[in-house]
């Protein structure tokens, strides 16, 4: 990964740069953000710019033998953690993995939580570090460093740790090996140990400027300047939001539909059409399932706006937008609030392993009395 293929960040980029050319590299270092604003791209570039043997003043050579074996992601002294599913006996560290995950990072230039679900085939599984992870992150920093400058060991969320895990990377960081640099990439960094938190540097990565996204957009994708810009700011500084935009996925539509019904059956109150979408809905996986309300709170927080007549203020695509014109007058001041609270409050039942099915229905209830106000 290379400074100049990530979009914007140019003060980030510049301050690792630097970190690097004056050899102050802080042994644990934390980069924190959304996976859409380059977070974790912006962690493997600096990676391969520190073992860089050839290194300008604003990136790695790409020539010399560190940065081709680091354009593989093969580098004998680059080292992975990532969350996983256990698959039987055979699949229980992340190097049972390294095979998927090489091409996951082929594929996604800012790799996120959802994508590597999917990649990984987890249904309806919840990934994590797992405790076995332990012994594999002391066999690796006992390792003799092979050619590099500096021994990496990049950690990709590592809010999600096992107890054993993260105990056991707390103490690396205690006692690092010589020539170790720990780079952890975290969407929830509240959520990390926090004695791992208070241990590191702490680097924030705020969303891209709106016009870093739109020049991207017209360079990559031949946008007109005008559609770059619309969908620049429909994205909020998340490029990968921005890329969904232009293609509309298929989990997007297919979001959106839920919703319509969703909204459509609590007016009608149609009770038994509630339970039978509540069931259906309950077969989608418990990932899929808080994406799917996440996507709720976000439409009724833009329909709410969207009857104050503001662009600037709205971030819904086409389609939810046509849908918006009829929808959001019933999304008002006297339910907006407790709309939100209902859907905030399911979202978090399904995280605690809550029965999806009673989740679902209680909630179409609820709203099947909110949307009537």
């Amino acid at each position: 990964m290379y400074f100049k293929d990530i979009i914007g960040q140019e003060e980030i980029k510049k301050r690792l740069i630097k970190s690097a050319q004056m050899k102050i590299v802080p042994h644990a270092q934390l980069f924190s953000g959304g996976a859409g604003a380059g977070t974790f791209a912006l962690a493997l570039a600096y990676a391969q710019y520190l073992n860089c043997t050839n290194r300008s003043e604003t990136d790695s050579c790409g020539e010399c033998p560190s940065c081709k074996m680091f354009d593989q992601l093969a580098h004998p002294d680059l080292h992975f953690v990532f969350p996983i599913i256990k698959k039987e006996k055979k699949k229980t560290v992340c190097d049972d993995y390294l095979k998927e995950w090489r091409e996951f990072l082929f594929q996604s230039r800012y790799p996120d939580y959802q994508n590597w679900l999917k990649e990984i085939d987890a249904g309806n599984s919840q990934l994590l570090i797992y405790s076995e992870e332990s012994e594999e992150i002391i066999r690796k920093m006992s390792l003799r460093i092979y050619e590099a400058e500096y021994r990496i060991l990049l950690v990709w969320l590592p809010e999600k740790m096992h107890a054993t895990c993260a105990n056991s990377l707390l103490k690396t960081i205690e006692e690092p090996p010589e020539r170790t640099v720990i780079l952890m990439i975290s969407e929830s960094p509240e959520m990390i140990l926090g004695t791992i938190y208070s241990r590191a540097q702490q680097i924030k990565i705020p969303f891209i400027t709106n016009d870093k996204i739109s020049e991207a957009l017209i360079k990559e994708f031949g946008l007109t300047q005008d559609d770059a810009a619309r969908v620049a700011h429909l994205s909020q500084g998340d490029w990968n939001k921005a890329t969904e935009i232009i293609s509309v996925s298929d989990e997007n539509k297919e979001f959106l539909d839920y919703f319509k019904s969703f909204m459509r059956l609590s007016w009608k109150r149609d009770v038994k059409a509630l339970k039978d979408m509540a069931d259906k809905l309950a077969g989608l996986g418990r990932e899929r399932q808080k994406s799917f309300l996440a996507y709720c709170q976000q439409l009724i927080r833009e329909n709410f706006v969207y009857r104050f007549q503001s662009p600037d203020l709205n971030y819904m695509n086409i389609e939810e937008t046509r849908f918006a014109v009829n929808f959001a007058p019933y999304v008002n001041e006297r339910n907006v609030v407790e709309m939100m609270d209902e859907l905030a409050t399911a979202e978090n039942d399904i995280a605690q392993n809550v029965n999806s099915k009673m989740v679902f229905f209680d909630l179409f209830l609820h709203i099947s009395v909110l949307i009537r106000r």
